[in-house]
């Protein structure tokens, strides 16, 4: 199981305790330090759409509305932080830590 976010993100840090608490292995890989690719951004893009992007971050706020306009795809090879967290690719692949994704992975 691998969790991709950002290693001081505390939504990042429950979602890693919990699933290694129900016996997971869990890899974790920080955006920041180790960027996605561009294969790995299609893929999540694909996958979750417009909630790929974190708009309530202080990353997203900090932008620029012609920065804004951007693909999603194109906003998180160039800012990381925007990416929701976590992803989590399990069986399934999830985003966030909600009453969902937990249901999925636990």
């Amino acid at each position: 199981m691998i969790v991709y976010g950002i290693k001081t993100c505390d939504t990042v840090k429950k979602a890693i305790k919990a699933l290694e608490a129900a016996g997971h292995p869990v890899s974790f890989r920080d955006i920041r330090a180790e960027p996605l690719t561009a294969a790995e951004i299609a893929e999540f893009s694909k996958a979750f759409g417009e909630k790929l992007i974190n708009r309530a971050s202080t990353t997203w706020r900090g932008l620029s509305e012609d920065e804004r306009a951007a693909a999603p795809e194109a906003l998180i090879a160039a800012h990381p932080a925007l990416m929701k967290r976590p992803v989590i690719r399990g069986a399934v692949l999830t985003i966030g830590w909600d009453k969902a994704a937990q249901a999925a992975h636990l």
